[in-house]
């Protein structure tokens, strides 16, 4: 059977700990800053992780080496 590839666009998004979890960056930061408030820009600052499943989901199909 041949080797499982990593999906390229899933490894520019997520990376996954140590422990396990999957991490990834927020959504909604690349333009259009100016009509949101300065509560929203500074919530989606940084880093969070993924809830269990959607991170199994994300290390099963998309990044099966990691």
């Amino acid at each position: 059977m041949p080797k499982l590839k990593t999906k390229s666009g899933a490894k520019k998004r997520f990376k996954v700990t140590a422990t396990g979890k999957v991490m990834f960056a927020h959504r909604s930061k690349r333009h259009g800053m100016i009509k949101r408030t300065k509560k929203q820009i500074r919530q989606l600052r940084g880093t969070a992780v993924l809830f269990k499943t959607d991170g199994d989901n994300v290390k099963k199909y998309f990044l099966p080496n990691a």
